[in-house]
């Protein structure tokens, strides 16, 4: 066989080979299945929230409060966080965002942590700060304000609205406006005017002692919150509410002498009652034959 024909026969069984290998597969040749995806338990994405979490606050108290941001709202995106440790991590995001002047995204944040844990409330250190404590203050009071006037809109769906209702709401309108000048002497009208139900009383009573303090008007401040006793000797403010430093203090001693107050009372009345009871009669000594 010539040198040439070889060589072409040699190529096309080449071809025809690899054409052979490009051939589909029959359906005698069995296909291998896909490998098996790795699957992740729910324990497993706790823990990498939990470490995400702890990793952020590494991050944001070494100062790198960008990256903490990241890793903090990758914890959170597992929602598999306890409630406190949800609102651990927005405050500390709140806090990176507003010490880089990101004011907008801190209160979003703050808010959310109250939304999430309504037990939520900064340390009084943490309070005191000069850049996110204005914002946390002022974030807690709006959402206390919200959740009251939901819960007024509520009742006065129901129930016919007077004038001292109206006046309450009024107040309310200009407490949150900041104007607390304002929203002192129309909520003082409002109970002047005769407030029917108990939690309204309470209310007023209550945001006239805000705006009072607020006004550095401590002494006036005081007496208000003692007059809230007066209505209801349970009295006592949310953690949030009780953590605001324009009247933490000033709300501690009202609420220390209301207390020692309704002690000495119930002590009187007590003694009083011991003192009517008659005594008993001696027993009659028999006589001697």
């Amino acid at each position: 066989m010539k040198p040439l024909l070889r060589n072409g026969l040699a190529a096309a069984a080449l071809a025809f080979a690899a054409a052979c290998e490009q051939l589909p597969k029959t359906a005698d040749t069995p296909a291998q299945p896909a490998p098996a995806a790795p699957q992740i338990t729910e324990a497993q994405l706790r823990e990498r929230a939990q470490g995400q979490l702890a990793k952020g606050v590494e991050l944001y108290q070494a100062g790198d409060y960008e990256a903490a941001v990241k890793t903090l709202s990758a914890s959170l995106d597992h929602g598999l966080l306890s409630r406190p440790d949800q609102a651990r991590a927005r405050k500390l995001m709140a806090f990176s965002h507003c010490v880089q002047g990101r004011e907008p995204a801190c209160r979003d944040e703050f808010r959310k942590a109250f939304e999430i844990h309504p037990e939520f409330a900064l340390t009084p250190a943490e309070d005191g700060h000069p850049i996110w404590g204005p914002v946390y203050r002022d974030v807690r009071t709006r959402l206390i304000s919200e959740r009251e006037a939901a819960a007024g809109r509520k009742t006065l769906s129901l129930l016919p609205v007077g004038k001292a209702e109206q006046m309450l709401g009024e107040g309310m309108v200009k407490y949150d406006a900041g104007d607390y000048p304002a929203a002192q002497k129309t909520l003082e009208s409002a109970v002047k005017e005769g407030l029917k139900d108990k939690a309204d009383q309470v209310r007023a009573l209550k945001h006239i002692a805000f705006s009072l303090c607020l006004q550095e008007k401590f002494r006036d401040c005081r007496a208000a919150f003692l007059r809230i006793y007066e209505v209801d000797p349970g009295f006592d403010l949310s953690p949030a509410e009780a953590g605001h430093p324009q009247w933490t203090r000033t709300f501690a001693s009202a609420k220390a002498q209301a207390k020692k107050a309704q002690i000495d009372k119930a002590a009187k009345e007590k003694a009083s009652k011991d003192a009517k009871v008659p005594a008993p009669p001696a027993a009659a000594v028999p006589k001697k034959n």
